[in-house]
C-alpha cells in the first residue's frame, strides 16, 4: 500500500514555509489534526480528573484515550502506558525506581550506540547503588551493534540491559529481540529506547522483547510529551517516591503532578493521524501497522536515493549504519566543520542537525566528537525525492 505524499504534506502547516525539513530525528513538525486537538482541549472546560462534574470527567476521558492510542501504536495495553514530559525524564524515573534493589555485584549493560538518555541514567543509578556498568560496543566499520558480545556481557548478576531500537545518530536498527532473549535468559530486564524507531516502522513491544519501551510523541507528528510502556505486571512491584495523596495504582503512580491534558489530546490525534496515512481499513492497530509499513517502505526509498547521491559526491564521507537502518544518515564534508556545513545548508533553507545529537558515546568512540561530530539528514514521510535532490545539489 502506497502513500499519497501530497495529501500527507498538506496536513503539515509548517511545510508551507518552504523549508526542507530533514531534522525528523530532532523532532518532526506537528500535523494539523494535532494542533486542532490541542487547541480544542484548551478551549474546552477541563479540570483535574474526577467524577463530580463534566469537566473532571472530560480530563479522565482524555487520559484514557491517550493511553489507548499509545498502546495501539506500540502494541501494548492501555493499563501499561505511563506519561511524562520527556523520554529522558521517564527513563530517569524508571532507573531510580528499579535501582532501589541493586547493590554491589549487580550489573547493568548499556550501549555506545545509544542516545545518552538511555545511557547516563543507568550509569548514574548503577554508580549510586555500587553496581557495575558493562559496555556494548558499536562496530565502527559497519555501524552495527553485534549481538554476540551480549552473550559475554550479560551474566547472572545482570539486572538490566538498555538498548536502542534505532540509532538517532546513524539510523542503525539493532537486533533488539536477539539481545532481549540473551538478557531474559539471564533473568535481566530490558529497557528499549524507541524514541527514534517508533516514527519510522511498525512497533510491537512484545515482539521486541521489551520490558519497558519509551517513546516521544514529537518524533511522530505529535506534541512534546512522552510515554513509557510496560506490561501492568512489570509495573506492579515498582513503587517510585511520590506524594502521599497522589494515586497509588499503576501507571498513575509514575505520573507526577497533573498531566498535560491538552498535550494528551494531541497525542491521541497524532496516533489517529498516523493510522490514516495509508488509507487502510480496520481497527486502529491494524491501520497503524499498514500505515507505518507503507511509511517505512517510502522512507527507505528516499534514504536509498540520498545514500546513492552522497556516495557519488567527492569529498563527502557517510558514516556506516549496517544493513537494516532507519532513514537517518550522518555524513561529513571533508575539511569542513559540521557546524559550518549545516549553517551553509541552512542558508539555502535546508534544515539538518550537526554535532553529536546526544549520541555522545558513539561519536567519542568514533573519534569524531572533538572535531564537531557530523551532519545528520533525517528523513520522514513528509519528505520528497525533490527535496533529496535539493540537498544533494546544495552539497555539490
Amino acid at each position: 500500500m502506497s502513500l499519497d505524499v501530497a495529501r500527507i504534506r498538506s496536513a503539515y502547516p509548517a511545510l508551507a514555509e518552504g523549508f526542507v525539513q530533514f531534522d525528523g530525528a530532532g523532532g518532526t513538525q506537528p500535523a494539523e489534526p494535532v494542533i486542532a486537538a490541542i487547541a480544542g482541549a484548551m478551549r474546552t472546560a477541563v479540570s483535574n480528573r474526577g467524577s463530580a462534574h463534566e469537566p473532571a470527567r472530560r480530563s479522565g476521558e482524555i487520559v484514557a484515550a491517550a493511553r489507548s492510542a499509545v498502546a495501539d501504536l506500540v502494541g501494548g495495553v492501555p493499563e501499561g502506558v505511563a506519561f511524562g514530559p520527556s523520554a529522558t525524564a521517564l527513563t530517569y524515573l524508571v532507573a531510580r525506581t528499579l535501582s532501589r534493589g541493586w547493590g554491589p555485584g549487580d550489573e547493568v549493560v548499556v550501549s555506545r550506540l545509544d542516545h545518552d538518555a538511555n545511557v547516563r541514567p543507568w550509569v548514574q543509578v548503577a554508580e549510586a547503588a555500587g553496581a557495575s556498568v558493562r559496555w556494548a560496543e558499536a562496530d565502527l566499520a559497519t555501524g552495527e551493534l553485534p549481538v554476540e558480545q551480549y552473550r559475554e556481557l550479560v551474566g547472572p548478576r545482570t539486572r538490566l540491559v538498555a538498548v536502542t531500537a534505532a540509532s538517532n545518530a546513524i539510523g542503525t536498527v539493532p537486533a533488539v529481540r536477539e539481545i532481549a532473549d540473551v538478557a531474559h535468559a539471564a533473568g535481566a530486564q530490558v529497557y528499549v529506547d524507541g524514541v527514534h524507531a517508533t516514527a519510522h516502522r511498525p512497533t510491537d513491544v512484545a515482539a521486541l522483547g521489551a520490558d519497558f519501551y519509551v517513546t516521544s510523541a514529537y518524533k511522530w507528528s505529535g506534541p512534546h510529551y512522552a510515554a513509557v510502556v510496560a506490561d501492568p505486571a512489570v509495573w506492579e512491584p515498582l513503587h517510585p517516591a511520590k506524594l502521599v495523596p497522589s494515586p497509588a495504582g499503576a501507571p498513575d503512580r509514575f505520573e507526577f503532578g497533573t498531566l498535560s491534558f491538552e498535550l494528551l489530546a494531541g497525542i491521541t490525534a497524532a496516533v489517529d493521524f498516523l493510522a490514516g496515512l495509508s488509507g487502510a481499513d480496520g481497527s486502529r492497530r491494524g491501520r497503524l501497522l499498514a500505515s507505518m509499513t507503507a511509511a517505512a517502505d517510502y522512507e527507505s526509498r528516499l534514504a536509498a536515493q540520498l545514500l546513492t547521491g552522497l556516495s557519488a559526491l567527492d569529498g563527502v564521507t557517510v558514516l556506516p549504519a549496517g544493513g537494516d537502518r532507519c532513514p537517518t544518515i550522518s555524513f561529513r564534508v571533508d575539511g569542513q566543520d559540521p557546524a559550518e556545513t549545516a549553517r551553509r545548508l541552512g542558508e539555502q533553507g535546508i534544515c539538518v542537525s550537526h554535532g553529536d545529537y546526544y549520541a555522545a558515546e558513539y561519536f567519542e568512540a568514533a573519534g569524531l566528537r572533538a572535531t564537531g561530530g557530523a551532519v545528520r539528514a533525517s528523513l520522514y514521510h513528509y519528505n520528497t525525492a525533490d527535496e533529496v535532490d535539493r540537498l544533494l545539489e546544495a552539497l555539490k
